[in-house]
């Protein structure tokens, strides 16, 4: 699991205004599902106070007292995740008033609360208001309100039931099967989706920490990008790069970005092609248990990703034969593209959708896997809904009983 790292270089403000738009690709087709389509209204220029960013939301502000009931008083065994910036509990909400319901009743709600502790915590927690409060895409989660009440700071977000990605690639047990080829497919090109999105024209975000434990997975294993604690408006006119401190995880981040601390798109395509690594090979970006030469995951890759005769090697051995020689190596092509040394070799975001779009659509890829054909098998649906005025392409709300989510590991951010 990689650790966070805070190395302050050069503190800037970037300001950037975007228009309003669909997010459209370069062939002029919506990439988003035909059911929800990507919105946004316009980001101010930053930095911005407070009190504008929490009033231009368009979300709901919820009462501690309000939030204290739907997570059962935030009881341990509500616990989701914990992280530096606190922990997350799963709670209970009426799909109309938003009030607190009994366990079981309305819908699920994840309630990240703020560790008072936490020096990052508040600007943070600012930054995620001020995106995911205007920025809307299926393959972003849904931010449904804030608590900003004396020195309690919280965020509720749809709950998403299958957890992150990193549990489903590097847990074991009898809850986390491993994924398949086709549905880890999946997961990248809609964790793809999400990040061109922010990288479009009319957005113009940097991500900033595009990692596993970031990525969450709905009961139909479509991925969400979360956390956006540490996102940057990109550069702006004739600037080529955001000057800023190099914060993020260990392993992922871009070698430019921590030589200079010059943070561009760029540096957000070097991480995806890490994860992209992480998915092919079942291995964590940074993992010291590994043997010597071996704890770096890029660095044990590369020479098999080069390869032809190797790179079968540097596949998970738990996808068995569920792809064909021919798709996996255009995967892993694509991977080392956006690993590429120079950010200028490497994809745009939207190249990177378009190959994986081929690769899904390839007549070589033709082997399923039974869990593809119902990927609900061993699990219990569980889906979220928010106010369909204030949002395009939610999830149609649901009453369904959830089963008991198991606590995945500590978030490596901050820690």
């Amino acid at each position: 699991m990689g650790n966070c790292f805070r190395i302050r270089i050069k503190a800037v403000s970037p300001s950037h205004t975007g228009v309003n738009s669909k997010y459209v690709s370069r062939d002029g087709n919506d990439l988003s599902s035909s059911s929800s389509k990507a919105s946004f209204t316009s980001i101010p220029p930053t930095p911005r106070s407070e009190g504008e960013i929490l009033q231009a939301s368009n979300l709901k502000s919820f009462s501690f007292a309000d939030l204290r009931t739907a997570t059962r008083n935030f009881r341990p065994d509500s616990v989701l995740g914990e992280g530096g910036f606190g922990s997350v509990f799963k709670g209970w909400i009426d799909e109309n008033t938003f009030t607190a319901t009994r366990p079981g009743t309305g819908i699920v709600i994840a309630v990240k609360r703020l560790n008072q502790e936490s020096f990052q915590g508040h600007r943070e927690w600012l930054a995620e208001v001020n995106y995911l409060g205007q920025l809307y895409h299926p393959n972003l989660v849904k931010l449904i309100g804030y608590c900003l009440e004396d020195e309690h700071r919280l965020l509720v977000y749809e709950f998403m039931s299958r957890g992150s990605l990193e549990n489903h690639l590097f847990r074991r047990g009898s809850y986390f099967q491993p994924l398949s080829w086709n549905l880890r497919m999946k997961v990248a090109l809609g964790a793809a989706k999400g990040l061109a999105f922010l990288h479009s024209a009319e957005t113009q975000v940097i991500y900033r920490d595009f990692k596993t434990s970031n990525i969450l997975l709905d009961s139909s294993y479509n991925a969400k990008l979360s956390d956006f604690g540490l996102a940057k408006d990109g550069p702006t006119g004739d600037k080529s790069h955001v000057s800023t401190w190099v914060m993020g995880t260990y392993g992922y981040a871009a070698p430019e970005y921590l030589a200079t601390g010059h943070l561009t798109a760029r540096s957000d395509i070097y991480s995806f092609g890490v994860v992209l690594l992480e998915m092919f090979s079942g291995r964590r970006a940074v993992d010291k248990n590994r043997p010597a030469g071996e704890h770096n995951l890029v660095e044990w890759a590369k020479p098999y990703l080069t390869n032809k005769r190797k790179v079968l090697r540097f596949l998970d051995s738990r996808l068995e034969d569920q792809y064909t020689q021919g798709v996996a190596l255009k995967a892993a092509n694509l991977a080392l593209q956006c690993l590429s040394v120079d950010p200028k070799f490497r994809p745009t975001m939207d190249e990177v959708v378009a190959a994986l779009e081929q690769l899904q659509d390839s007549k070589e890829n033709t082997k399923t896997n039974q869990n593809d054909r119902n990927p609900n098998h061993h699990h219990v649906h569980s889906s979220t809904g928010t106010r369909n005025h204030r949002r395009r392409g939610v999830d149609e709300a649901s009453t369904r009983k959830v089963a008991s989510y198991p606590r995945p590991s500590a978030n490596p951010l901050y820690t």
